[in-house]
């Protein structure tokens, strides 16, 4: 069977798995709000909708692909526990659906994953392990302990029901909203977007589905030029959700063939997006929930009728919220650093900051550093 051929018939079967998913997913998840944004449809000149997963359980899109597939398997037998590597939205989800259906949980993450995530997932009563410094380290931890202990592995993305699960996301948004044109998922290991595409392309034929990928880990536009799974140097990113070496085995040639592009934003174009989002349409994305935003906000990805964004989630980290406000603010000249030397004599700071209040400005923080005398 060729590459292509056995692709669309994993698609057509995870179209099949995501009908039934949506009965499971609908018991322990929410309908996410579809929401029209002007501010992006005005800057995109077409109609522009979010898909707020975001404000999903626990904060990502990523409940889905568990929930159906722990529900599916406890209707088949024992399960004893369950085990799954990640960053963090998939350690949420694998936590809080092993524990909607009374099951035990470990979760294997990468050292530097955002400590809000490691907080989160243990908070779901969650066994946490800090292993390795990227996803695809701690899955080989992932799959030592669930041989050693008889668990469950859960897949981040390369798992049929999984991605079935995701697909939830399409059927849902195709029943508030009608069909789109443009279909925009950000990338990380393929799981969303293969889910996403199988059943765009039953429900609404004809439509693009445009993958969004971090710069810095440019794996599926590495591996599509390559014609080929190719594992790529990743760097720290804003977009921690999306930085994955490799595209997996079961969503590599569903994208090739289904998806009709992939491109990649960088951590500037990721950060404007979550400040807009935030300033302008009060969301907190997450860096790899804000992707899809900066592709349109950097015009890599030209959209063509109604546009659905999958804004996938929110787990921002706290300090990484902080400085994207910063750096949006001084990039639109609303706040500066000055640095300057004023001579140690009474009144000179008053005159200074006589000044600044002509100009109908304020001091956030003033550093004194010391005496210019001597």
């Amino acid at each position: 069977m060729s590459e292509e051929v056995e692709a669309l018939r994993l698609a057509d079967e995870i179209y099949r798995l995501s009908s039934e998913a949506r009965r499971y997913v609908a018991r322990g998840a929410h309908v996410t709000p579809l929401d029209k944004s002007s501010t992006l449809s005005a800057i995109a000149g077409v109609e522009v909708y979010l898909k707020l997963e975001n404000l999903q359980k626990t904060g990502s899109f990523k409940v889905r692909g568990p929930l159906f597939k722990l529900g599916r398997a406890l209707e088949r037998g024992n399960v004893e526990g369950v085990v799954a590597a990640s960053a963090g939205n998939h350690a949420q989800g694998v936590a809080y659906a092993a524990s909607f259906y009374g099951l035990k949980s470990v979760i294997v993450m990468p050292e530097l994953a955002p400590p809000a995530k490691v907080k989160a997932t243990r908070s779901y009563g969650a066994e946490v392990v800090l292993h390795g410094r990227v996803v695809d380290e701690a899955f080989k931890l992932a799959e030592k302990i669930a041989e050693e202990r008889g668990y469950m592995l859960v897949h981040p993305f390369d798992d049929p029901e999984i991605m079935a699960g995701n697909g939830t996301i399409a059927w849902e948004s195709y029943e508030q909203g009608g069909r789109f044109d443009t279909v925009i998922v950000p990338v990380g290991g393929g799981g969303l977007i293969s889910g996403i595409v199988s059943v765009v392309r039953k429900l609404m034929p004809g439509a693009r589905v445009i993958g969004v990928e971090a710069e810095a880990a440019p794996k599926f536009v590495e591996s599509l030029k390559e014609d080929r799974r190719v594992e790529v140097e990743v760097t720290h990113s804003l977009a921690d959700g999306l930085v994955t070496k490799k595209p997996g085995k079961l969503t590599y040639p569903i994208v090739k063939y289904l998806v009709d592009k992939v491109v990649t934003v960088d951590e500037h174009e990721i950060a404007s997006a979550m400040y807009l989002l935030l300033e302008r349409s009060k969301i907190l994305a997450e860096g790899a929930g804000a992707a899809g935003v900066a592709a349109l906000l950097a015009r890599v990805v030209k959209p063509k009728g109604r546009t659905l964004v999958i804004v996938s989630g929110g787990n921002a980290d706290l300090t990484s919220i902080e400085k994207v406000i910063l750096v949006g603010l001084a990039r639109e000249g609303r706040i500066a650093r000055i640095t300057g030397v004023i001579p140690d004599m009474p009144g000179q700071l008053y005159r200074v900051l006589e000044v600044i209040a002509e100009k109908r400005c304020n001091v956030v923080t003033l550093y004194m550093i010391g005496s210019t005398r001597g």
